[in-house]
């Protein structure tokens, strides 16, 4: 299982992408005290994305994290409707994707079921 995937963002972007993490069923959580400084975490179930605050955050072009979307639709829907916009991707196991770019640039694919 993978714990938790971190990514750099300005500490003036971590509440639209803690708020763009909860659009994808993430919560936000505590830090450990000696962490709440310098980062925020957003979990689900047992897996947690870190945004850790930095003034000039490095986002890979194409690199991306993959979440696997309980309600495909409901979720691109909601994406959508808070000004993302999630773009198609061939499906390469029958099961519909997309990518959208969260608040900070980074790179998420939105997929409908995990690869068999």
């Amino acid at each position: 299982m993978l714990q938790h995937v971190s990514l750099e963002v300005r500490p003036d972007q971590v509440d639209a992408c803690v708020a763009f993490w909860e659009l994808l069923g993430f919560a936000r959580v505590e830090p450990p005290p000696t962490l709440r400084d310098r980062a925020a975490w957003v979990q689900r179930e047992r897996t947690q994305i870190h945004l850790m605050h930095v003034d000039d955050p490095v986002v890979p072009p194409a690199g991306h994290a993959a979440v696997v979307a309980g309600e495909y639709e409901g979720t691109l829907e909601a994406l959508r409707r808070a000004g993302f916009e999630p773009e198609p991707r061939r499906e390469h196991w029958g099961a519909p994707r997309s990518f959208v770019r969260d608040p900070a640039g980074h790179r998420v694919e939105i997929m409908s079921a995990p690869p068999p």
